[in-house]
């Protein structure tokens, strides 16, 4: 076409809404032959990318593909965005009730994106600590000190000697039968390993559990509030919440037709970043059925769990001034590792956690009997005296339909591969992204941000023939 006589040439936007149209409209008309009236009478949406989940791998891509010119619909099956980035305020301070840390700020992007949102941050110091055996004695320096070198030698023995995949707890066993005896080793093992994991030891993999990689430098907490990073990264994009996603059309060539509710929304290609718990529970139906290796590699993977609990009290029964508290609970990943909020608040707020197996336990649990359970182990460390809490907030991500868990984790039997594959576009229309899609930075919310602007670049670099 011309405009006052030079060529007039569509931008990007308007060559995919083209192509589009055209390529989608005999897949609708495709996908509702034989579905139901009220089905059939659906509304129809019309996008470029459709994203599915308002998480930080959703924000990510939708941001970054909107950045590009591209016409993309995000769909929220809850009321807010943010995913498992998610903060109540409702304390005095910010409760992250999902992920709490940046891991390793040097270099990460998120922490470019916290300056973006002018949010203080605030370094928790790992040196900082008292440890305490299941009787309550508070375990000296020299006693962590020799266990964390036990620990740090049997990772090695592993490393050197493993010549095929066991459970980590098995390998251990095998290689240092008095490891999982000791107390204190038995601690480490549950309050640093299964928390950075997200596994329990019967379930990692011996070969791989350790081999990601990570940034450079201390953690960071946002003590504002992690959510305002998801508050940022939403800006502008058309976000539809509440719209929770039942079924996935989708032909090489011909585009997708998502279906959520009584609408049906129509793209070229559709980027799904629900967590690894859900699509293993095959809440969303795929058509055609999804590549029998990447159902396998679904399978192979596993969604761990971390439960937390913030315990308020009227005053602080704790020195003020250090930062963790550790508890050699009797039973393994049981409220064994406690967050000081009086290093960087004024609220007088103890955060705990229970990892490895314990956590669907915890989760199992009313609020008072978890309350109750926590308390034991505060006032194990801390004195029986130490009056109940004023307020308490709890976490419950495996009892949670549209996260299934906490984080992805390497399980015994499964490979790095598994989650770099689950990246590959399926019939070059449909891709998945979240921190499950990256070994490299598998369990963690930057993973989760690489792996949706990776999945924009393939769209943009690989896929699209404009």
């Amino acid at each position: 076409m011309t405009r006052n006589g030079r060529l007039s040439v569509p931008n990007r936007r308007d060559m995919l809404k083209w192509g589009t149209g055209a390529a989608l409209s005999g897949l609708a008309a495709g996908s509702l032959a034989g579905v139901p009236p009220a089905k059939a009478r659906a509304q129809v949406r019309e996008a470029d990318v459709i994203v599915i989940g308002a998480g930080v791998a959703g924000l990510a891509a939708a941001r970054r593909l909107t950045e590009l010119d591209y016409d993309v619909i995000v769909l929220e099956a809850t009321h807010k965005i943010g995913g498992r980035l998610r903060t109540d305020r409702s304390l005095g301070a910010s409760f992250e009730v999902g992920a709490g840390w940046i891991h390793g700020p040097d270099g990460n992007p998120l922490s470019d994106l916290a300056r973006a949102v002018n949010s203080p941050t605030f370094v928790t110091d790992d040196d900082s600590f008292d440890v305490f055996a299941a009787d309550g004695t508070r375990q000296s320096r020299a006693a962590v000190f020799t266990a964390e070198q036990r620990l740090q030698g049997l990772a090695a023995r592993i490393d050197a000697t493993l010549a095929s995949d066991l459970s980590l707890a098995e390998a251990i066993r095998t290689i240092d039968p008095a490891a999982l005896s000791d107390p204190l080793t038995r601690w480490m093992l549950s309050a640093y390993t299964e928390f950075d994991t997200g596994g329990p030891l019967e379930r990692l993999s011996a070969l791989h559990f350790d081999e990601d990689e990570a940034f450079d430098g201390a953690d960071v907490i946002l003590t504002q509030g992690y959510d305002a990073i998801a508050a940022h990264l939403a800006q502008g994009l058309d976000i539809r919440l509440n719209a929770v996603v039942e079924a996935v059309d989708y032909e090489a060539g011909d585009g997708a037709a998502v279906h959520a509710g009584d609408a049906i929304y129509e793209s070229h290609f559709v980027i799904c970043t629900v967590p690894l718990g859900v699509l293993k529970a095959e809440t969303i139906a795929f058509d055609p059925p999804l590549p029998q290796a990447m159902r396998a590699r679904l399978q192979r993977l596993q969604m761990g769990n971390v439960t937390k609990i913030a315990l308020k009290f009227d005053h602080a029964h704790w020195p003020v001034d250090t930062q963790y508290f550790g508890l050699m609970t009797s039973e393994k990943g049981r409220w064994n590792y406690f967050l000081n909020y009086r290093t960087f608040s004024e609220e007088n707020i103890l955060l705990g956690f229970s990892v490895g197996a314990y956590a669907a336990k915890a989760e199992a649990m009313h609020d008072a009997e978890m309350t109750a359970d926590a308390m034991d182990a505060v006032r194990t460390m801390f004195g029986r005296e130490v009056p109940e809490p004023e307020d308490v907030r709890l976490t419950r991500w495996s009892q949670d339909p549209f996260t299934r868990g906490a984080y992805s984790f390497t399980a015994f039997g499964s490979e790095p591969q598994d989650f770099d594959a689950l990246a590959r576009p399926v019939e070059k229309t449909l891709l998945f992204a979240g921190e499950h899609t990256t070994f490299r930075h598998h369990g963690t919310v930057h993973g989760a941000y690489l792996s949706g602007l990776e999945a924009a670049r393939i769209i943009d670099d690989e896929l699209w023939e404009g």
